[in-house]
């Protein structure tokens, strides 16, 4: 069901390393500066994942540069969850930070559940096919619940 854009989107996972910050970079490629997209990780212990850069840079989609933070990092270096119209969970441990976290304020929280591709696939080629299957499953949700891309596709 496909609904207007909000001004700003947070997506959040567990580490801020494979899910949210595809989804981040999707999210702006798509429909660039008509929203404000962020991502953040429960827990702020890994790097971007080599094979989310991957799959991502298939799509013309830059994650090289990303750096991993978490919802307390966020908080500390001054960004405010409140400022946030959306914020999308990407899998259940950071469906339940956002929600503790969102209690007080009017901020809609959705959970999309996107396949974890990290630990699945024996060898590379197998490893890229279930990141690009979670990375699929994250443009069809994109695409189902804000439209068709607003930016020319490169």
């Amino acid at each position: 069901m496909t609904q207007q854009l909000p001004q700003s989107v947070l997506f959040c996972c567990d580490h801020n390393a494979v899910r949210s910050p595809m989804a981040e970079g999707l999210m702006k490629m798509f429909y660039g500066m008509d929203v404000y997209v962020q991502s953040v990780g429960v827990k702020n212990d890994l790097e971007i994942d080599g094979f989310s850069i991957a799959v991502c840079q298939e799509m013309g989609v830059e994650l090289s540069r990303h750096r991993s933070r978490s919802f307390d990092e966020m908080e500390d270096w001054g960004d405010d969850l409140s400022s946030f119209d959306l914020v999308i969970a990407l899998s259940p441990a950071s469906q339940r930070r956002a929600l503790e976290l969102t209690r007080y304020f009017h901020l809609d929280v959705e959970y999309w559940p996107i396949l974890d591709p990290t630990g699945l696939g024996e060898g590379r080629e197998a490893k890229l096919t279930q990141f690009r299957a979670a990375r699929d499953q994250i443009v069809a949700r994109l695409h189902d619940r804000f439209g068709p891309p607003t930016q020319a596709q490169v």
